[in-house]
């Protein structure tokens, strides 16, 4: 009787063993467990660590929680000026409710990949290339807006959308190269007049400075000569100005007037 009981025994805690390998589920701390009982949806959801199922009767499903990153193939579409273009972009988004992305969506990443496809082409179709290439942060806005609305019934919330490459044809390449290539040169040309103008401007003050003082312009005219006199390699031709031969000429005049009162007064 007595090893009968021990092996009575020693089978209830083998069959106890194995129904509890059975039962036991580990959760890791990154997922939360979805617990279907008869295929309906039962009890709260299991938070990480040990937990415990009916076997055979109970149905585990574990949901990552981590953020996914979900590439976006390139999306080719015409915008509203009329520029083919090819635009790829990332979504990156988590799961907020296990039990709704599993019961209420049959492939919540694919779901998500799909909206993030069509909305991204209807984005492209509602802007002009300048805001494409300039404005992202706006336009991430507004995809990630039309993305996030439907995936907040599927227990998804996105946290970020980026616009990574917008490809353009050649032609439209050559194009915009040209165009940049013209207005820097219209404002190197705007820069070049502007600096003229002022440089007029006060060659105009310095000329009517000169003007009331005759010796100023000789002294410009020797500091000009040595400036150039520095070049070795170079010929000085030096021209004489104008006022300086009306200064001789009026040098010439006074002697001369000096001398004739003399004579009268003799």
């Amino acid at each position: 009787m007595v090893q009968e009981l021990l092996g009575a025994i020693a089978g209830a805690g083998c069959a106890g063993l194995v129904y509890l390998a059975m039962a036991a589920r580990v959760v890791k701390q990154y997922e939360r467990g979805v617990l279907f009982r008869l295929g309906r949806l039962a009890g709260e959801v299991r938070p990480p660590g040990l937990t415990l199922i009916v076997p055979v009767v109970d149905r585990l499903q574990k949901v990552n929680m981590q953020i996914v990153t979900l590439p976006i193939p390139a999306q080719e579409g015409i915008t509203r000026d009329n520029v083919t273009v090819r635009v790829d972009a990332v979504v990156y988004f988590k799961v907020i409710d296990a039990a709704s992305a599993l019961v209420k969506v049959e492939d919540y990443k694919f779901a998500v990949s799909q909206m993030a496809q069509t909305s991204l082409r209807s984005i492209i179709g509602k802007s002009d290339l300048d805001d494409l290439l300039s404005n992202r942060e706006k336009l991430n806005q507004g995809l990630e807006l039309m993305i996030d609305s439907p995936a907040v019934g599927w227990g998804i919330q996105v946290d970020r959308v980026e616009i990574k490459d917008v490809s353009l044809p050649d032609t439209m390449k050559r194009s915009m190269a040209r165009q940049a290539e013209a207005d820097r040169e219209r404002r190197a040309r705007i820069i070049n007049a502007d600096a003229e103008l002022q440089a007029s401007k006060k060659l105009a003050e310095a000329a009517q400075q000169m003007s009331g003082t005759p010796a100023a312009l000789q002294l410009r005219l020797l500091q000009t000569v040595m400036a150039v006199s520095a070049e070795k390699n170079s010929t000085l031709v030096l021209p004489i100005p104008v006022e300086l031969l009306h200064f001789l000429e009026r040098g010439n005049q006074q002697p001369a007037s000096n001398g004739d009162g003399e004579l009268r007064s003799g």
